[in-house]
């Protein structure tokens, strides 16, 4: 049976190929998108979300807006790796996908608790905001759903500061809320996302598919990948977010290991550092683990075959 997910994402050009890659994969059965403030305003990021559903003919599956801020902190956004829409490089597509007009946090909670537990899995690939909410109003919902699956975090890797990372960093105290409420968690960090390098060889597989999805993609890898060699010094650019939807999928594209995770939120220098225990055998009810190798042929060519099943979209 296709496992149910609903993707909480902000999109973003690497979660544009996550909302794809669930999409198209046939063992996924995508039953919610659901957008946060992240790389963008929530308005932004939203509208992105209906864009990219509209590319890829994702039809039928709600989109719900959600927290237009971190639970405490300021709004923090990455434009210089997002542009100022969020998205920038492909011509978009005039959104034809609505959004429902519930809070995208009640949506979460009305569909786990309308499943059977175990059924619903969450993958978030943006700040953690919406699912410490959905935790905290709902806590039924963490014995129900099976797994969180998220990108974001490292062991040994920062972009956001020395040691922190993004989705971590503008929002730790969610991310605190998410890593501790005993629910089992998979976070797909920067130690990972980084061997998934959109390089050469991979845009011409893709190039091959020959879509209009298939072009969007190459948009997508043009633009991001300026923005990563000038900010980050990246010969090819790091996709990040679809790592988390291929574990889902398949989980051994990733090499994972457990150990406990806590979110550092007092540290001057390293706030929102996800610090990884690795001393000794983890403790046997360890509900945490993180991922730290990629199978990069078969991560990629998930994401070609997605696209091949996506064909071309009729308007």
């Amino acid at each position: 049976m296709p496992r149910k997910i609903i993707l909480d994402c902000d999109p973003g050009h690497d979660d544009a190929i996550a909302l794809l890659l669930a999409h198209g994969n046939p063992e996924i059965d995508l039953v919610a998108v659901t957008t946060v403030a992240g790389n963008q305003t929530l308005e932004k990021v939203t509208r992105n979300a209906q864009s990219v559903a509209t590319v890829i003919g994702m039809r039928g599956v709600p989109i719900a807006a959600g927290a237009d801020r971190p639970l405490v902190r300021s709004q923090e956004v990455a434009e210089d790796i997002h542009g100022e829409s969020g998205m920038e490089g492909p011509r978009m597509r005039e959104a034809t996908t609505p959004v429902a007009p519930m809070h995208a946090v009640q949506l979460i909670i009305d569909t786990v608790m309308s499943h059977d537990p175990g059924e619903i899995t969450l993958v978030p690939t943006g700040a953690l905001t919406n699912i410490a909410l959905a935790a905290r109003l709902e806590p039924r919902i963490i014995e129900r759903v099976r797994e969180v699956v998220l990108m974001g975090g490292g062991y040994h890797t920062g972009n956001w500061s020395a040691v922190a990372e993004f989705n971590i960093k503008i929002d730790p105290e969610a991310a605190h809320i998410v890593f501790g409420a005993g629910w089992p968690v998979t976070m797909v960090g920067l130690d990972l996302t980084h061997q998934a390098l959109a390089t050469p060889e991979v845009a011409e597989k893709i190039r091959a598919v020959g879509t209009e999805p298939a072009e969007f993609v190459l948009d997508l890898f043009d633009y991001f990948g300026k923005a990563y060699k000038e900010n980050q010094d990246f010969d090819s650019p790091p996709v990040h977010d679809p790592c988390a939807v291929a574990y889902v999928i398949d989980p051994a594209v990733l090499t994972t290991r457990k150990a406990p995770v806590t979110i550092e939120l007092t540290g001057t220098e390293t706030l929102g550092m996800t610090v990884a225990d690795f001393r000794g055998k983890p403790p046997a009810d360890c509900p945490t683990q993180v991922a730290v190798q990629l199978d990069f042929d078969r991560f990629w060519g998930l994401v070609t075959d997605a696209l091949e099943r996506i064909g071309e979209v009729k308007s």
